[in-house]
């Protein structure tokens, strides 16, 4: 679970409640100052309608998938690639390729079942490369998209609060010319700034950190991917087993080789 993203969340969301609350002198009655439909419904309603319209519908139908990369760390860990592939040079340098059938068929992750089926059937090193290369290639570019719908979302989200902002300031002016109208003035205005607030939030708490974190996550998985398609053309070459490891740790920063190190050791 990714405590970070809850942590950061609660504590803008804490901040923004006291900077509305007047703090240090708390006055829970400021808060319904921030409070307005109109507006919510102009931010809200008009940047989800904007990204329905613009993203394509394969893209919006992941988003419970992309909620669920966001709160899981521990999806794509390096180390984790180098045991496997180390494990896996060691049981083909005894017994052959071919006894890495086996292991494929119990392999969870796709990624690396396809790579080592490509291994176990014989396929031209080059040729290995190739395909595993042009895979991770198009899984980035779907990512890309993913991100790309929260960082358009960060994107209207202001644009629309400005949009909220001079709807209310124009209901302002008209105001101005009615002889009753000068009452609604102050309501108006309010309309007019409560937009932009919304949109900023919603923005740089909401769209922004989940485009950030997609973006993260599709570097990490890219890290492990590659670090699989080193391990199976070096498996495929004959490498050594220890120093293929010692290879694919290069990958990896120093504390994760050490961490790596101290795991192998207290095996």
């Amino acid at each position: 679970m990714n405590i970070f993203y809850f942590i950061g969340l609660f504590l803008a969301i804490a901040f923004i409640l006291l900077g509305m609350l007047g703090f240090p002198a708390l006055d829970p009655s400021k808060l319904m100052n921030f409070v307005d439909g109109p507006s919510a419904m102009i931010v809200v309603g008009c940047t989800v309608g904007v990204l329905i319209a613009s993203v394509p519908f394969s893209t919006l139908k992941n988003l419970p998938k992309h909620f669920k990369i966001v709160l899981n760390t521990k999806l794509f860990q390096p180390d984790t690639y180098i045991d496997k592939l180390t494990e896996l040079a060691n049981k083909a340098r005894k017994d052959g390729l071919l006894s890495l059938e086996g292991m494929a068929a119990e392999e969870s992750d796709p990624f690396l079942k396809q790579a080592i089926m490509l291994l176990v059937d014989g396929s031209d090193a080059d040729r290995v490369r190739e395909i595993l290369m042009n895979d991770i290639e198009q899984m980035s570019a779907r990512h890309d998209g993913g991100a790309a719908m929260y960082e358009k979302g960060s994107a209207l989200a202001p644009a629309f609060g400005m949009v909220g902002t001079l709807c209310g300031l124009i209901n302002m002016c008209k105001g101005l010319n009615m002889d009753s109208g000068s009452s609604n003035i102050g309501n108006d205005m309010g309309v007019a700034m409560i937009t932009t607030l919304y949109g900023c939030i919603v923005a740089h708490m909401i769209f922004g950190p989940l485009a950030s974190h997609l973006r993260a996550q599709d570097e990490q998985e890219v890290l492990c991917k590659t670090i699989v398609v080193e391990g199976i053309t070096g498996i495929q070459a004959g490498e050594n087993p220890k120093f293929l490891r010692e290879r694919l740790l290069t990958f990896i920063d120093q504390k994760g080789r050490a961490a790596a190190a101290s795991a192998k050791s207290g095996e």
